[in-house]
């Protein structure tokens, strides 16, 4: 059978890649060998945000209820249920997979179950089945690699989120989003939580301004972290639930893996260029083959799903002769930590290299109304701006809901904004979000509010 185009895995970035080529009439077929919507929906972002909520709650009854007039609540009855709150995470799962495929059916795409091989640049099998493809789009992700080792105490993220003990003493590999994540929610749920990178930052694609907030924050609550130290390590140092690594002597009833990712690469009897362990590909996604193209994980351009989608996204318009820039750094990254970070744009490490002449504004939740009146009044918004003209050039956020205020600052960019715009920008009152006008007078020339 012949198509248009052929997407290899359907999570973000395969999924909205076919449902937009669906929507564009091109003929197009999914193949997944496993569940659709791919890791993120069914084992990363959507469950684990669900967890995390489920933990913030817990926290906050057990802690504020008093503080908001609530009374009546015992301390020491409360507990958190991991199996109810799995459960619940499965149910918003369940529907959301459910409406992945609608969505592909109904934009006329072909779901095949199966593995895939790229047998040439125009031709897909799967088991027993050969299909053509005009275009052949890779995007079967990546997952954190386990080590030659294996120990009992051992647990793949892929496979945390299900009913089970969760006990008492938790150490986390990794670093970036996945890893902090993790080690804010059981560290929520009241678990003693050692935090372990392979490198000397947790959050390597983050500017070192909210990397030193972060730091903070765990200090707070007692998170300890142990840097330039790999799973390989804490595996070898591993005996009867404790771990010897660098001369200290940490206590361990699960060690969970969230390393950094490496790409997961279909069977293939094509030759394409890699870039250490992903695909390497050029502007528009595409591979070293003409009309075979990477996108999302695979590649190693980004790690988060939205940016995956968008990359599927470019890559349908580029197959119907749309031209456009796919830049990265018009694309916000986030965290769900607690408080949640957020940033797009530049960096202040990247603007000194470019020899840039910038400002900084910031603005600190702890004097927004809403903020007080929610009781999370921790974090801020800060805005790096071009001296001369005013150019929005990046944003940071710190705050209860930075994944969702990223929007705005995401507009900004990509409109190119100036600091002026942001002031002159009436926000309703009160709302979080008149700390991006609050910011934007500090840049003009002083904040109300401060």
């Amino acid at each position: 059978m012949k198509f248009d185009v052929i997407i290899i895995g359907s999570g973000p970035a395969g999924y909205v890649a076919a449902i937009r080529a669906g929507q564009v009439g091109l003929k197009t077929a999914i193949i997944e060998k496993g569940k659709i919507g791919g890791m993120c929906l069914n084992w990363g972002c959507i469950p684990s945000k669900a967890l995390i909520e489920s933990a913030k709650l817990f926290r906050r009854i057990s802690k504020d209820a008093s503080k908001f007039g609530i009374d009546g609540i015992d301390k020491k009855s409360i507990t958190f249920n991991y199996s109810k709150a799995v459960k619940r995470a499965d149910t918003i799962v369940t529907r959301l997979t459910s409406g992945v495929e609608f969505l592909l059916k109904k934009n006329g795409v072909e779901i095949i179950k199966g593995e895939a091989k790229i047998t040439s640049k125009n031709t897909v099998t799967v088991e027993n089945r050969s299909l053509e493809a005009d275009n052949i789009i890779i995007a079967t992700g990546a997952n954190s690699p386990k080590p030659e080792k294996s120990i009992d105490v051992l647990v793949d993220v892929n496979d945390l989120f299900t009913d089970r003990e969760i006990p008492e003493h938790i150490v986390v590999a990794g670093h970036d989003a996945v890893a902090v994540e993790l080690a804010q929610l059981f560290e929520t749920m009241g678990k003693k939580v050692t935090l372990v990178s392979p490198s000397d930052n947790l959050i390597p694609l983050a500017d070192p301004y909210l990397f030193e907030y972060l730091k903070k924050t765990f200090k707070k609550e007692k998170i300890e972290i142990i840097y330039n130290t790999s799973l390989s390590d804490l595996v070898k140092g591993y005996s009867n639930n404790k771990i010897e690594v660098n001369g200290e002597s940490i206590k361990c009833e699960m060690l969970i893996n969230a390393s950094p990712r490496k790409a997961i690469i279909p069977a293939m009897d094509i030759d394409i260029d890699f870039d250490n362990d992903f695909i390497k590909t050029d502007e528009d996604c595409q591979t070293s083959v003409s009309k075979v193209y990477a996108v999302g994980d695979v590649n190693g351009k980004s790690r988060f799903a939205h940016i995956g989608s968008a990359q599927g996204m470019h890559v349908v318009n580029k197959i119907k002769g749309v031209k456009q820039k796919l830049d990265l750094k018009k694309y916000p990254i986030n965290m769900y930590s607690i408080p949640e970070m957020a940033q797009i744009g530049y960096t202040e490490p990247e603007l000194k290299e470019r020899g840039d002449d910038y400002k900084v504004s910031e603005f600190p939740l702890s004097a927004n109304g809403k903020a007080m009146t929610e009781g999370t009044n921790e974090g801020f918004v800060r805005i790096l701006s071009d001296n001369k003209y005013g150019e929005v050039l990046g944003v940071q956020i710190v705050a209860p809901h930075a994944t969702d205020m990223i929007a705005e600052a995401s507009a900004y960019i990509q409109l190119e904004s100036t600091i002026y715009d942001i002031a002159q920008t009436v926000h309703a009152h009160p709302t979080i979000s008149e700390v991006f006008m609050e910011a934007g007078f500090e840049a003009v020339d002083k904040a109300i509010h401060k």
